[in-house]
């Protein structure tokens, strides 16, 4: 395959493993500094955790949640070349609980849903899909509770609380060059 990229695991059981994924247009990894802190942020809930990567891309995001203990992560791409990539890089390393679909994002979360505790949306940037993603997770039922949900945008799109539904708390939030990475959790008590 011409054009191929690499991206590295940072932690766990895979360290410093790199993985191939194509050359394709508006694929952008999110970079090992904000990957690094993120996966800080969010220590305390991956290992067992149920996660879902909807714009999954390079796989940088499902690897490390699998590679620092996920039970199971679930990598939707609508690009056939990306899928392909993501179920090569599967073989390599024989993870359990990896899921590998080919849909768009919005088609999947239209599907009967199953609750994930972590939600990893890095959508292709200046494409609005990330408000339809946070709609449909919401009302789907795609959400556990609590839920963790890691949003990554456009720096000058930002995230202001009044784009998140009810029940959404920005958790932390931080920018890095041109890119604003938000961890949000959703925690709605039952009555």
């Amino acid at each position: 395959m011409n054009g191929l990229n690499q991206v590295r695991i940072i932690a766990g059981q895979w360290r410093g493993r790199k993985l191939a994924f194509p050359d394709r247009p508006g694929l952008r990894p999110t970079p090992d500094r904000v990957r690094e802190t993120l996966f800080n942020w969010l220590q305390p809930v991956i290992p067992g955790a149920r996660c879902l990567d909807l714009f999954a891309g390079s796989g940088a995001l499902g690897w490390e949640a699998l590679s620092r203990g996920a039970a199971e992560v679930v990598m939707v791409d609508s690009d056939s070349q990306v899928v392909r990539s993501l179920e090569e890089s599967g073989k390599q390393l024989a993870p359990q609980g990896l899921t590998v679909i080919r849909s768009t994002a919005l088609d999947y979360l239209a599907g009967p849903a199953k609750p994930f505790d972590i939600i990893f949306l890095d959508p292709p940037f200046r494409q609005g899909l990330l408000a339809g993603s946070i709609q449909q997770l919401e009302s789907g039922g795609w959400l556990a509770s609590p839920a963790w949900i890691y949003m990554e945008m456009e720096t000058e799109t930002g995230l202001q609380g009044s784009d998140l539904p009810a029940g959404w708390e920005v958790f932390r939030s931080k920018k890095a060059g041109q890119v604003s990475y938000n961890l949000a959790k959703r925690n709605l008590r039952l009555a």
